[in-house]
């Protein structure tokens, strides 16, 4: 009789089955599933759903990105995190509001536009201010238009159609608003002082405008000569100085100059005085020799029998400088020390009157330099005498007006655009810093003629060049200079205590990370007064009227009704267009009035974003959960919103600050276009996918610098597969799965009860993180879990059992089940973060349900925690790695193919058997050795005490790392080749060729499919 042919069992074994592609196709994919979300209005629905039940409102208010150009890849970091945020809150269950904003007026789109005429031969000042408005309103308006669909391309959701602008009519009119509030109150004050000027720019900026860079600068050693004694008029009284101390009565300054040292020669035509520190030591010099006229190249610019004046601990450097090779000590002044009536007493310097280096060249240099006492000096470097330019320096100015003088006497010596004003003797005209052409930027000819001008009067002692940092426009990158000019400032002392109030506040915010809080504090607690004034012409208005006779503020709250509402109708434009009368009304003569045309410093408008987009709407509260931008923003708009709240509000705008550091390159540098290493989001969405760009961002730590570039894309697309493939497993697994295959906990054997342990702490994990914003604490987790626990462990395991198994087996049932919790559990935990992918996965199971962002993460049930499990899991992989090493030796050896030739022996080596009953105890099922070994067969043998001989051959021939107490002896399995699961089994019959398992199976497919 012959043989029946073998029968094909493939169609009997449930492989897995799904169309969910295994390539994702992410750049056609993801615009497919925008539009299908903007279609859906999905960002709205998802919030009336939570709002029908009562959920819990977050807000997170966006810090507006500048209208100017395409997004760059910080922009993707900042509103991808703001994306993550959004995301995970809905899953948690909470309405989440979310408007995102522009910041449209400064300098940036000011320039743009000025090029734009310039093209066309029309100067700015040729152009009316309604029409330079006009476009620079427009070319704001073009680029909102671009960024909101690049930002909507990374995913971000949001109520775009809600946007805020800083331009728009309603939003000018509200922040003027804000701006009366200060008004109104008292903390406004317009002050003439030195501020940071940006001559290229021409306006004053505030110090989170400003940022520092390497830059050299000339250096001038320069003498000012001694002039009187202010103690008496008599300049034979010197004796009453110095007393007897000095042989044969010389007088000591008679020919002496104080020297100082400055790295602005520019500034030397402002100065007013000469500051010292009373605690420091100085003494009189005569120069006894110098270097040669052939040895320098030159005449020395000093000679012997010169007396100079400097500190005592500099003096070796100074000498140096000025090519000086011997100088004599004549006296050296004491510190002061002695106090009357708890007064310091007078240091002998602070009598001494001295001249202008430049005075015997114009009568306008004529007047006395005083000698002032101030804190600010030291002995560091220098000569140890601060040259005092009240009109260019801070200390300057605070130690000119703590002397006694008067605001009046601060000289006005450079005008907006950077050069002398006509009055300055010598110099008028000559330009400080270059504001025009090629040399824009650059600095002009006035150090280098100050300096010529110096020698010609024989008072310049020395001079080099410094490499120092020197402060430069965080705009324009070009140099600034400090100068005297009347501005307009916020108190940050006084009455209200603006300063107190911020402190108060950033002690009761949360920071993520911590860190910033002390940040944010330090720069609080030191900076001056908040100066929100700028000369310029695109931005909302100072709208408001100065009495011309007292120089008081018109503080009129009809008068502020009537410009909110033009400006609410009109925009800011009608501050510059409209007549006076409009405003003042009948009450007023405008003839009284002057009209303040500054603007507004952007950071002011930035900072009042709470207040137009957090107040007077619906859904919303104020203040906000949370803030979210660059670190840099502690001194920027995390900070003038503070300052902005606290002084209108009494309280900060946040509840909590978020902050992110900045994207560099591969090689931890500073992306740009001329190194060639900008990596564009625009790009990466176009070869990989905008998940891609999202999952980078979650993997990275973004509390410090961040790096990206072709490798790390690389890395990031291998992660994402891993992912990816994970769910389309379960998504093959759970073909044809439903609710009446489910088996309850308490039936599902030990290696279900395990992996639902794992869920049940990954749970937590994922929830801690999201509370936390640490999205590298979710996805790296999750990612593990997947490619560890799933992939490797428990698919690999029970892949035998979902294939092989008939469909009503228990196992395979409590398989499927547990396989559709972790489907619904990590196409949550990573909705947040993989929001294209998840819900691709989500509408290839669900194809009629609604969204996968409706869901919510509900709570994992508290029975599946259980350590028992777990530890007893932990022998058994600690058993399993024993196996896997020993099964890939032989492998290697090729002793052995697959896995399933293999029937090992696991010999365990101790008294108690602990290591057995991790696969065989009362209080636990049994769990089958084979399917976790992934082989054929297995056995366990326990050696007890004493071995025998032949144990203990057969022990030292199979005990090797990893674990000495455990030994594997990879035996080969024994009988037949199961046709449909491959297993080498006694059992395997010769005429079916299947184990018994594997009959139950297909009779049970052959009765349900009609065989």
């Amino acid at each position: 009789m012959s043989e029946q042919p073998s029968r094909d069992y493939r169609e009997t074994v449930f492989l897995p089955e799904t169309a969910f592609p295994m390539r994702a196709g992410l750049p056609k994919a993801e615009p497919e599933m925008l539009k299908k979300w903007e279609e859906s209005d999905l960002y709205h629905s998802v919030r009336k759903a939570r709002q029908a039940k009562n959920a819990p409102l977050f807000v997170l208010h966006d810090g507006p990105p500048y209208a100017n150009g395409h997004i760059h890849i910080g922009h993707a970091l900042n509103k991808i995190l703001k994306d993550f945020v959004v995301r995970s809150k809905f899953l948690m269950g909470y309405d989440v509001d979310y408007v995102p904003g522009w910041d449209c007026h400064g300098l940036p789109i000011e320039w743009k536009i000025e090029e734009q005429f310039r093209a066309k031969g029309r100067k700015k000042d040729e152009v009316p201010a309604a029409e330079f408005r006009k476009a620079c309103r427009e070319y704001a308006a073009e680029w909102i238009g671009v960024q909101r669909e690049e930002f909507k391309r990374l995913g971000v959701l949001g109520d775009w159609d809600e946007r805020y602008a800083t331009m728009d009519f309603d939003t000018e009119a509200k922040v003027t608003a804000e701006f009366h509030k200060f008004l109104m109150s008292g903390q406004l004050y317009r002050g003439s002082k030195p501020v940071m000027w940006s001559p290229v720019e021409r306006t004053a900026l505030a110090d989170a405008e400003v940022e520092y860079h390497p830059h050299t600068s000339p250096t001038v050693w320069v003498k000012f000569p001694v002039k009187w004694d202010k103690r008496d008029s008599s300049i034979e009284t010197v004796s009453q100085i110095i007393g007897e101390k000095f042989e044969d009565g010389k007088r000591w300054y008679e020919g002496a100059s104080v020297v100082i040292w400055t790295t602005t020669p520019w500034t030397i035509p402002a100065n007013r005085a000469i500051s010292f520190n009373p605690q420091i030591r100085y003494g009189v010099y005569e120069v006894v020799t110098v270097k040669s006229a052939e040895e320098l190249g030159f005449d020395p610019w000093v000679k012997a029998g010169e007396k100079l004046i400097v500190a005592v601990n500099l003096s070796e450097a100074v000498f140096n400088a000025a090519n000086i090779l011997d100088a004599k000590l004549l006296l050296e002044l004491p510190v002061a020390s002695q106090k009357t009536n708890g007064t310091p007493a007078i240091h002998e310097l602070g009598y001494l009157v001295c001249s202008h280096p430049l005075a015997a060249f114009d009568e306008g240099y004529g007047f006395d330099v005083p000698m002032l006492a101030g804190d600010h000096v030291t002995d560091d470097a220098g000569t140890g005498f601060v040259h005092t330019a009240p009109g260019h320096g801070a200390d300057d100015y605070l130690v000119w007006l703590k002397s006694g003088y008067s605001l009046d006497s601060i000289p006005d010596t450079v005008d907006p655009d950077g050069a002398y004003y006509p009055h300055v003797p010598l110099f008028a005209g000559l330009k400080v810093l270059e504001t025009e052409g090629k040399k824009a930027g650059k600095f002009g000819d006035a150090n280098k003629v100050v300096m010529e001008k110096l020698i010609e009067a024989g008072n310049l002692l020395a001079r080099g060049r410094v490499d120092h940092s020197y402060p430069h426009s965080w705009r324009s990158k070009a140099p600034v200079i400090f100068r005297n000019t009347p501005q307009w400032f916020i108190r940050m002392d006084g009455d209200t205590n603006l300063r107190a109030t911020a402190l108060k506040a950033i002690s009761e915010t949360a920071f993520y990370p911590d860190q910033g809080r002390n940040r944010i504090g330090s720069m609080v607690e030191t900076r001056p007064d908040w100066l929100i004034s700028r000369q310029r012409n695109w931005g909302t208005p100072l709208a408001m009227y100065v009495d011309k006779k007292t120089g008081e503020p018109l503080k009129d709250e009809a008068v502020n009704d009537r410009i909110i509402k033009l400006i609410a109708s009109e925009g800011a434009d009608a501050w510059f267009t409209r007549p006076d009368e409009d405003f003042l009304g009948d009450g007023y003569n405008p003839a009284d009035y002057e009209k303040v045309t500054d603007i507004l410093d952007v950071w002011f408008d930035s900072g009042s974003t709470h207040a137009f987009t957090l107040e007077g709407r619906e859904n919303t509260h104020s203040p906000a959960d949370l803030y979210l931008e660059g670190s840099d923003q502690h001194r920027g708009w995390f900070q003038s919103s503070l300052l902005e709240s606290c002084g209108t509000r009494g309280r900060a705008p946040y509840k909590a600050v978020l902050t992110h550091g900045f994207v560099l390159d591969e090689q931890g540098e500073k992306m740009s276009k001329s190194k060639g290493n900008v990596v564009a989001p625009q790009d990466i969405a176009k070869e990989s996918g905008v998940e891609i760009l999202r999952l980078w961002v979650a993997l990275s730590d973004y509390s410090d610098d961040l790096r990206i570039g072709k490798q790390i894309i690389q890395t990031t697309v291998d992660a994402y597969r891993k992912l990816r493939n994970s769910l389309r497993y379960l998504l093959g697994a759970l073909n044809g799965y439903t609710d009446a295959e489910a088996v309850d906990y308490q039936d599902m054997p030990s290696l279900e009860r395990y992996i639902l342990h794992h869920v049940h702490e990954l749970d937590a994990k994922v929830r801690a993180a999201y509370d936390a914003y640490d999205f590298a604490g979710v996805i790296r987790p999750v990612a593990d879990f997947a490619s560890q626990t799933l992939s490797s462990l428990y698919f690999d395991i029970r892949k035998d059992s979902l294939y092989c198994d008939k469909p009503s087996d228990v196992k395979r049932r409590a398989c499927r089940t547990v396989l559709n919790i972790l489907f619904e559990r990590l196409t949550a935990w990573l909705s947040p973060i993989m929001a294209f992918t998840t819900e691709e996965a989500w509408s290839y199971r669900y194809p009629e349900a609604p969204e996968n962002l409706y869901r919510t993460l509900p709570a994992v049930p508290a029975e599946w925690h259980n350590g028992a499990e777990a530890a007893r899991w932990g022998k058994i992989l600690a058993v399993l790695e024993n196996v896997n090493f020993e099964l890939e030796a032989a492998r290697r050896e090729k002793s052995i193919g697959s896995t399933l030739e293999a029937a090992p022996l696991i010999l365990f080596h101790g008294s108690e058997p602990e290591w057995q009953n991790a696969f065989r105890d009362g209080t636990f099922d049994h769990v089958d050795m084979a399917e976790v070994f992934r082989t054929s067969d297995a056995e366990l043998r326990l050696l007890s005490y004493p071995l025998d001989d032949s144990a203990n051959e057969q022990w030292l021939k199979a005990a090797k790392e990893p674990h000495m107490d455990i030994a594997v002896v990879p035996l080969f399995a024994q009988g037949h080749k199961c046709d449909r699961c491959w297993k080498i089994l006694p059992e395997v019959k010769p005429e079916t060729k299947l184990c018994l398992r594997c009959e139950e199976a297909v009779a049970e497919w052959d009765a349900t499919h009609g065989h």
